[in-house]
């Protein structure tokens, strides 16, 4: 199941930049990131209430309410970043540059939580990081 969840966000992710490159023309990139955040916000508590999510918040500890919030943080760099990149350079480009952060999940998974390094991950990052500098010159 999993899989088709992951495909399903990569169909997803393509669309976000092509619609978010054709929708912001004119627009000033942070608030083309808050008009797009307001939605994922809308979306993401629609789904939390759909499916009786909203019980388990008591349960989440400190720990997790720190986590959650640095990730969070980061989930909004990222996106503002990626929206005045997405305003100033070519989808075809800034794509792959952004796609770069498989390579550095799969690092920081190492180092951070202790995750496989394996050959073929190593094989991976390689690849990923040639195709990347192939498609951006």
């Amino acid at each position: 199941m999993w899989l088709i969840f992951a495909v399903l966000s990569s169909v997803f992710a393509a669309l976000t930049s092509i619609l978010a490159k054709i929708g912001m023309e004119g627009i000033n990139s942070n608030l083309a990131t808050a008009i797009r955040t307001l939605v994922v916000l809308a979306m993401a508590w629609l789904m939390v209430f759909l499916t009786n999510s909203h019980k388990g918040i008591h349960e989440i500890n400190s720990r997790g309410w720190v986590f959650l919030i640095l990730s969070g943080l980061a989930t909004g760099a990222s996106w503002l970043c990626y929206y005045k990149a997405l305003q100033l350079g070519e989808v075809s480009k800034v794509v792959p540059i952004d796609k770069m952060s498989m390579v550095l999940t799969l690092i920081l998974a190492f180092v951070l939580i202790h995750e496989d390094f394996t050959v073929k991950s190593a094989a991976g990052c390689l690849l990923i990081g040639a195709g990347t500098r192939i498609m951006v010159l």
